[in-house]
């Protein structure tokens, strides 16, 4: 049975919520809270499996609450919000910085088939996440920094090959990492990075915005036929597949979806081994699944970098996990040491 802490100010929503997660026979919410304040006190005399935790609340809002819970008493959290409000966003991506596993929409009644497709992702994911082991997180955390690495166009007297691109894909707990990964690399980094990432409806605009500001790097929302440029992350925009084509434009398409995904990992990883070869860098961050994962040994196939995120430090490592059990990852790290390896083959200026 998955025990489950409803927390939302409104009564409406917090019965909608409870409907909904009990409609399954393996759910059962076991407390409601009306704010953040309600929730820490809560999780301090009670263990739910998940918390569903919304974001504006009065007293003690979602982030504070997440923060607090996941520096005493950590409990996997999903983040449940309206995607349109720009405060809430901006608090739901602050929450997954705390701690926070997950971000979904709240229920919605635009149409059935919208509260059906919503209702079925806010159970998987709940589902999910209460067999996420989490660990307590301290608010002093660490802050990004620039690596003092020189340029690698030489290592031993021997000269590196050019690297033109990154193609990073995540699922469930990326976004925490990415924004580690972006925010310690330099402004001069010299290689375009190319992002999927699996995350609810109409976040990812929020997503941008919240990386955008983490780095100096410049962050967006990948546009058609726009062209890659050194230091700037494209992020795949919600509902259409991104790949390259042979003047290493970005092509966006309404092709199917793969792996049930779109954008897919797969489908960026293919076309980036098509176009770059071994001129590439592939990443494949924590997530469910296997998207990505046979396209990440045909990267390596292809003589490109290929980097996986270690079990140790990945929310799930399903992503990860399967492209390392075919061979496809030429490097095993955690995210700081997948920021060293990037410095190292890449660096800063001009490779040559």
């Amino acid at each position: 049975m998955i025990r489950v802490l409803v927390v939302d100010d409104s009564a409406v929503a917090r019965d909608l919520l409870k409907h909904i997660l009990t409609s399954e026979a393996e759910m059962v919410v076991i407390g409601e809270a009306r704010d953040g304040q309600e929730a820490v006190e809560f999780v301090a005399g009670n263990k739910p499996d998940v918390i569903t935790m919304d974001i504006n609340m009065p007293r003690l809002n979602g982030f504070d609450a997440t923060r607090q819970i996941m520096e005493k008493n950590p409990v996997p959290i999903v983040i449940v919000t309206a995607s349109w409000d720009p405060n809430d966003l901006n608090k739901a991506w602050q929450a997954m910085e705390a701690g926070a596993v997950a971000a979904v929409e709240k229920p919605r009644y635009s149409t059935e088939e919208d509260y059906r497709n919503n209702a079925k992702n806010i159970i998987d994911t709940v589902r999910l996440m209460s067999q996420v082991k989490v660990v307590r997180r301290w608010s002093a955390g660490r802050k990004g920094r620039s690596p003092n690495a020189p340029s690698p166009r030489v290592e031993n007297g021997v000269s590196l090959p050019r690297y033109e691109i990154v193609a990073i894909g995540a699922s469930t707990g990326g976004p925490p990492v990415l924004k580690e990964l972006l925010e310690t690399l330099p402004e001069n980094f010299s290689a375009p990075i190319a992002i999927v990432q699996h995350i609810a409806r109409n976040f990812t605009a929020g997503l941008v915005e919240w990386l955008d500001r983490s780095t100096s790097l410049k962050v967006r929302v990948a546009k058609n036929r726009e062209r890659l440029e050194p230091g700037t992350v494209y992020v795949a925009p919600d509902g259409l597949q991104m790949k390259f084509d042979r003047s290493s434009n970005i092509v966006l398409t309404d092709d199917p979806p793969e792996n049930g995904l779109k954008p897919s990992v797969s489908y960026l990883f293919r076309s980036t081994a098509e176009v770059f070869g071994k001129k590439a860098v592939g990443i494949l961050l924590t997530g469910m699944g296997r998207d990505g994962a046979n396209e990440l040994k045909t990267l390596k196939d292809s003589g490109a970098i290929t980097i996986a995120q270690d079990k140790e430090s990945s929310v799930i490592h399903g992503m990860p996990g399967e492209a390392i059990k075919i061979g496809g990852a030429s490097h095993i790290a955690a995210p700081d040491k997948i920021v060293g390896l990037l410095m190292r083959l890449i660096g800063t200026g001009v490779n040559k």
